[in-house]
């Protein structure tokens, strides 16, 4: 369900910028269609516009589903800019861009080649969206993968402080008691080290003692007399 919900949410907001985007190339078709009877021109014979004028809405820069009324006051409007008679200092680039609209507004007079013209239109639109959803879900994939690797190596940094944390704690502990199990002795051991001093100390005062008995002159006998 869940999956779901995320799939719909995913084609709206690719929806939703096709939209954006449609909208955009809209608005620049409305700017170049105020533009001048020489601009028309340069327009409809630039390099590549053998292929760029095969789709006749885009020679008369109409969307295809405007009405046939829209259709004919659209070519009116660039047949005047771009006829010879208006373009005389370049009338043969003049004529060849007017037999350009010609040629586009005629095609769409008959039901059948405007099926067929707004048939690929719709389908080039199609395409676009389905490979324009593709490029969003990739790319949001990609944007969740980034986001769990940089999670993951949160993780294992996170970790490793925590790890490098509690060995520390560890050490500190076992120092502190190292140093209490050394106080304890020590102070455990003085006592016994002040009983072996004193025992030294009298065990050499009884040997000076002793040694200064040995040192005494011996006494001298009276001599008699006869």
């Amino acid at each position: 369900m869940a999956a779901a919900g995320g799939e719909s949410s995913s084609q709206s907001v690719s929806e939703e910028l096709f939209q954006n985007f449609y909208t955009e190339v809209k608005q620049i078709e409305k700017r170049d269609s105020v533009l001048t009877s020489k601009q028309q021109i340069d327009r409809l014979l630039r390099p590549g516009s053998s292929y760029f004028n095969l789709n006749p809405f885009e020679v008369l820069q109409i969307d295809p589903e405007a009405t046939d009324e829209e259709l004919k006051k659209r070519f009116r409007a660039l047949s005047i800019l771009v006829h010879p008679d208006k373009n005389q200092d370049d009338p043969e680039r003049a004529q060849k861009a007017f037999e350009v609209v010609d040629k586009s507004y005629k095609l769409l007079l008959d039901p059948e080649q405007k099926k067929r013209a707004v048939d690929v239109i719709q389908a080039g639109k199609e395409y676009v969206e389905h490979m324009f959803r593709q490029a969003v879900y990739k790319q949001t994939m990609k944007l969740f993968a980034e986001l769990e690797i940089k999670r993951k190596e949160r993780e294992a940094k996170d970790m490793h402080e925590r790890k490098r944390a509690r060995e520390e704690e560890i050490e500190a502990a076992e120092k502190a008691k190292r140093e209490r199990e050394w106080q304890k002795n020590f102070e455990e051991s003085r006592d016994g080290r002040v009983d072996s001093w004193r025992t030294f100390q009298t065990k050499g005062k009884r040997k000076e003692k002793k040694n200064r008995s040995f040192l005494k002159p011996p006494k001298v006998k009276m001599e008699q007399r006869e």
